[in-house]
């Protein structure tokens, strides 16, 4: 079979894994109301230097998760996710700090390559004990 092009198809970036996710979140939440508590930290982004002046006096900071689930279950307290692309998709040494701390506090961290992987981790974590 010949593939043609097809390997030249980059693979999805990180803002379209996360509209995927958040697709997704609107179908499970019935089954899963807490998905409804869900949201994207808006710290990433290319920004012009004044803009990214603004943001930080704001208090942004750089290597904060891109997702929270403020929902305990088990011991944790909540759920952050890193969330990276299928390939490609490396955390930086502030993102892995974060999440070395969240830690410490009681949440619970994932890294995701991809949508479907954050999925995964957000049912995981539901079914765990309240």
């Amino acid at each position: 079979m010949n593939t043609g092009n097809c390997a030249l198809i980059p693979p999805p970036t990180e803002e379209e894994e996360q509209q995927c996710l958040f697709r997704w979140v609107e179908w499970q939440q019935s089954k899963y109301p807490e998905l409804g508590m869900l949201y994207h930290i808006p710290n990433g982004g290319k920004r012009n230097k004044s803009e990214a002046g603004r943001f930080k006096a704001a208090g942004v900071k750089s290597g904060v998760p891109d997702l929270c689930l403020p929902v305990a279950r088990g011991n944790y307290h909540g759920l952050y996710i890193e969330l990276k692309r299928i390939k490609h998709g490396k955390t930086s040494e502030r993102q892995e700090k974060w999440l070395d701390e969240l830690k410490k506090q009681g949440y619970f961290t994932a890294v995701c390559n991809g949508w479907e992987k954050a999925a995964r981790v957000l049912i995981e974590y539901l079914r765990m004990g309240k």
